[in-house]
């Protein structure tokens, strides 16, 4: 797929197909591109886990009172990222490039926001992560089963020359 394309075609995906499964393969393709995002110093702060196990996606979802997208996800890929200045920045382009890659594969996926909601410290705790680590999201992947076209803002409507 064209990078120009992948980045205006790319939706968030909360519908997938049943009994479709995310290949492994892929799954390694989606955190590579992530690992190789812009990355403030070059710090790299990032550690990404696969979450396979249905039971763990939907105590998730309980934990969090959102989010039922996650129980219908085949995967879902927790971005973890260590603590430092840029933490947000990292990450929030890491999971920009894992969310590109899976619809690049033909996927669909869904960014769960976690840090600094309430329920993060509690998905943190049922995923090990450690204290000194961010939970900064969870996302979920697989089949689409739906192709949403939310209406975006004009070009024009975005856009400033110089100054506001």
């Amino acid at each position: 797929m064209d990078a120009l394309h992948c980045l205006r075609t790319r939706r968030s995906i909360r519908t997938f197909a049943p009994d479709a499964d995310v290949p492994a393969g892929a799954v390694d393709v989606m955190i590579d591109c992530a690992r190789l995002a812009p990355t403030s110093m070059n710090e790299q702060p990032w550690t990404f886990l696969v979450l396979r196990d249905p039971a763990t996606r939907a105590r998730i979802v309980e934990l969090a009172g959102h989010g039922e997208f996650l129980r219908a996800a085949p995967v879902a890929i927790a971005a973890c990222v260590d603590e430092w200045e840029w933490w947000k920045e990292d990450g929030s382009a890491a999971v920009t490039s894992l969310l590109l890659a899976a619809h690049a594969l033909g996927f669909g996926a869904c960014w769960m926001s976690m840090e600094p909601a309430p329920y993060a410290a509690a998905v943190k705790a049922l995923l090990g992560v450690p204290d000194t680590v961010h939970l900064l999201a969870v996302v979920a992947v697989g089949r689409p089963a739906e192709q949403p076209s939310p209406e975006k803002k004009a070009l024009a409507e975005v856009v400033r020359q110089e100054r506001w």
